[in-house]
């Protein structure tokens, strides 16, 4: 036997037989019986404590026992037994869940949330923002714990130090025991005797708080980035929860996103679409200079490569779709009126693809013959 090391059957008060039930048992008792909230005038109690889980954790392993009874604690060299002595107690609890239950497992803190405005420029280059906002946080005055500075937590009374109880469920017959977080301490295993003046005795208080967060380019709207560990805190000082930053896009005077492209609606006069002409359309940058060729179409649409959003992942860009809407004017001139007459004069109807794919139809649809 190691030197300075009890047999585990005799740390948990165990025959050597013993089976896997009455090992469980055993180290429940022994783990309620040396718990350290329980014991807070005895300083050998929390080593006893881990004395009797070092010891499940070998006899309740089919593999480590049998090395166990065999070679005795040199046979556990190289076999993963943990060093309980270096842990705390909370880690031991959260080992051994089949045991004491979920309940002792310190919950993660509470996410928050809250919302950015973007421009479409700033997500063509990501933005980078300072977030303001309030949370729950450990009270200054008494660190979180609840008590007033000065005073100490009490074993708590319901449950003796433990944590948990033990209810009894069903009737007659049919009945069974849960585990379950103690009501009194919330499982804490200690009470407040004078609570703290600052908080309460809740042991939190509403801070505010200022963080900066970097949002990538092209990040879409609703979407959010998550600020790591800007949440609440968890019971007993555990993990953090995150802060969430939901993104919302303000809308561009002239621009529209369609994924990485952008679209922008850009009115010409019916000359312009007959004629061709140049034109300057409005880009997240500036602006850029469109060649409208001689006959386009009302709705045609014109692509400017490049000049749309990166992509979220790759960073590819997308384009700038410019689709022009042709305007007829609602007044015109005496002299306009006429030159328009004139013009009408010398078209040719059946040479202009789209007049007379159409009159075709409707020739055929009245001759009885419809397409």
């Amino acid at each position: 036997m190691s030197a300075g090391k009890r047999d585990y059957y005799d740390v948990l008060g165990l025959q050597r037989d013993a089976s896997p039930e009455q090992i469980k048992k055993a180290y429940r008792r022994a783990a309620h019986k040396y718990h350290p909230d329980r014991n807070q005038a005895d300083p050998e109690a929390e080593g006893k404590f881990k004395e009797a889980a070092e010891g499940y954790e070998v006899l309740s392993d089919p593999a480590k026992r049998q090395r166990y009874d065999q070679y005795g604690h040199a046979g556990l060299s190289g076999a993963g037994v943990h060093d309980f002595s270096h842990m705390g107690i909370d880690d031991i609890f959260s080992m051994f869940t089949d045991i004491f239950g979920g309940s002792r497992r310190a919950r993660r803190g509470a996410d928050l949330q809250t919302e950015v405005e973007l421009t479409l420029a700033e997500v063509a280059t990501g933005a980078e923002r300072t977030l303001e906002f309030a949370r729950r946080d450990f009270c200054d005055e008494c660190g979180g714990s609840g008590a007033a500075p000065g005073s100490k937590r009490k074993s708590c009374d319901t449950c003796g130090g433990y944590g948990q109880v033990e209810q009894q469920t069903g009737f007659g017959a049919i009945f069974g025991r849960v585990v379950t977080a103690c009501p009194h301490c919330q499982g804490r295993g200690s009470t407040i005797t004078s609570p703290c003046g600052s908080c309460r005795g809740n042991g939190r208080t509403v801070k505010d708080r200022i963080v900066t967060a970097q949002i990538p380019a092209g990040i879409h709207d609703g979407q959010a980035i998550r600020v790591r560990g800007e949440g609440e805190p968890g019971e007993d000082g555990s993990t953090r929860g995150d802060l969430h930053c939901y993104v919302r896009i303000k809308p561009h005077p002239f621009l529209e996103r369609h994924n990485n492209d952008l679209v922008c609606r850009m009115p010409i006069s019916f000359t312009q679409a007959s004629l061709g002409a140049k034109v300057e359309v409005p880009t997240l940058t500036g602006k850029a200079e469109l060649k409208i060729p001689a006959g386009s179409q009302h709705g045609q649409l014109f692509r400017l490569g490049g000049l749309g959003l990166p992509d979220l992942r790759s960073g590819r860009k997308g384009d700038e779709i410019v689709q022009v809407t042709v305007e007829i004017p609602k007044r015109l001139s005496k002299d306009q009126k006429q030159l328009l007459r004139d013009f009408a004069e010398t078209e040719d109807k059946t040479v202009l693809p789209e007049s007379k794919g159409f009159f075709d139809k409707v020739v055929d649809y009245l001759s009885g013959e419809p397409g």
